[in-house]
């Protein structure tokens, strides 16, 4: 998703004074995923960075940073809390539930107007619940069909798929010209939602309608997984790797490696396949009949809890967190888009950025996760464990789609 150190952070930060005693040291204890390939550019280095340079401003405030694979950061949050070790702040993807335990402090309540009223507006309004904000925007992406142009040309492709029916006969070609996987398909536990919400809104819904009422099992979501069963799976179009099992991070690594034709990926997959030299193209995902349809945008959020107190300190420290320099140093690190306007306007000005622009354009009209819903993270935990044997065989796609629509229900009347 350069080293930050690289470009140099600020050190000088707005609002100091919300110091403890001279006598009194704060440690803030902050968990956050890790949004590296590698040990290499493991987001700990990111974190390194910022925090010595805050504390070199800051010498009575220490901040003590973990970071966990996205495999296990929800989980490291959520047992913590239970506990009654909260972390003073958290940088995961979801939040709603923590609100509506009474668990998080309000945005309002941490970090300074300026900050506040930077956030881009329709990631700001994505983490209120009940029209209170507690949810604070870290990196968004959206999400494009990536191919390989060198396998594409060798497999007689001239352009990018523009219907369902066009990445069919696409991934055909692929593997008659012998590709191992002619279409990834990640289902697996890592980021199945995600894979999922982009197949549902290329087939005319999501998971939720207009007014924020679940349809998982809709006529639309159910026709979208079994077309990727009939079409695409059990055609043998989807490699050698079970989709139920598959995780994105292993998929990218095989787009890098050359070994698949196509797949959905965020920007952070055009540094991973540039480092392995692979030439690639991007194009909007199909759909199903080859109409617009609405582009999939995910925000990762950072949240505050109450628990320890500290809530001048937090917000002091998170002020810093979000300064232009921050942000873009942390964007272009990961190829992640920026959650502020000014950010996202420094990025959209500069040349050397140019390859983030058509993500940057999509993001502001994108749809992302119903993450205001306090039902989400249980709906969202339940897809990435079973949606993938939605696609199995002997497998009906309408009845794991409705099983994950009676939970959902279930768990949106327990709020």
């Amino acid at each position: 998703m350069a080293m930050v150190s690289a470009f140099g952070l600020m050190t000088t930060v707005a609002g100091c004074g919300l110091m403890p005693g001279d006598d009194e040291r704060v440690t803030l204890k902050l968990v956050a995923a890790d949004y590296g390939d590698s040990e290499a550019n493991s987001s700990r280095k990111y974190w390194d960075a910022l925090v010595e340079a805050y504390e070199k401003d800051h010498p009575n405030v220490r901040v003590d940073v973990s970071v966990h694979s996205w495999n296990d950061v929800d989980k490291k949050v959520k047992d913590m809390v239970a506990a009654g070790e909260a972390p003073d702040l958290a940088q995961v993807g979801t939040y709603a539930d923590y609100a509506a335990a009474g668990k998080l402090y309000e945005m309002s309540e941490l970090l300074s107007i300026p900050v506040q009223a930077n956030f881009l507006s329709s990631l700001a309004e994505a983490g209120e619940v009940d029209r209170v904000q507690y949810g604070i925007p870290f990196a968004a992406s959206t999400r494009v069909l990536f191919y390989n142009k060198k396998l594409f040309k060798e497999a007689g492709i001239t352009r990018a798929p523009r219907t369902w029916s066009e990445l069919a006969t696409d991934a055909e070609a692929l593997k008659a010209a012998g590709v191992k996987t002619p279409y990834a398909l990640p289902l697996g536990p890592e980021e199945a939602q995600a894979e999922t919400m982009q197949w549902l809104l290329s087939g005319g819904a999501g998971y939720t309608d207009n007014v924020g009422t679940y349809q998982i099992d809709s006529d639309e979501n159910v026709k979208t997984f079994t077309w990727l069963k009939d079409e695409l799976v059990d055609k043998g179009l989807t490699g050698p790797a079970d989709p139920a099992k598959l995780n994105r991070a292993d998929a990218f690594s095989a787009f890098a490696g050359g070994q698949v034709g196509m797949l959905n990926g965020h920007p952070t997959l055009m540094r991973i396949a540039a480092g392995k030299g692979i030439e690639y193209g991007t194009a909007a995902m199909p759909g199903v009949d080859g109409s617009s349809h609405g582009t999939m945008g995910v925000a990762d959020w950072m949240m505050a809890f109450k628990q320890n107190g500290h809530q001048e300190e937090i917000g002091d420290f998170l002020d810093f967190v979000y300064s232009d320099e921050n942000v873009l140093d942390f964007s272009r690190e990961y190829n992640l888009l920026p959650v502020t306007s000014s950010a996202s306007d420094a990025m959209a000005a500069d040349k050397d950025d140019a390859a983030l622009r058509p993500f940057l354009e999509e993001l502001p009209t994108s749809e992302l996760y119903p993450v205001g819903k306090t039902s989400w993270a249980q709906v969202s935990a339940a897809v990435k464990e079973s949606i993938g044997t939605a696609v199995g065989q002997d497998t009906d796609p309408k009845t794991v789609l409705g099983r994950l629509q009676r939970m959902a229900v279930s768990a949106e009347n327990k709020e």
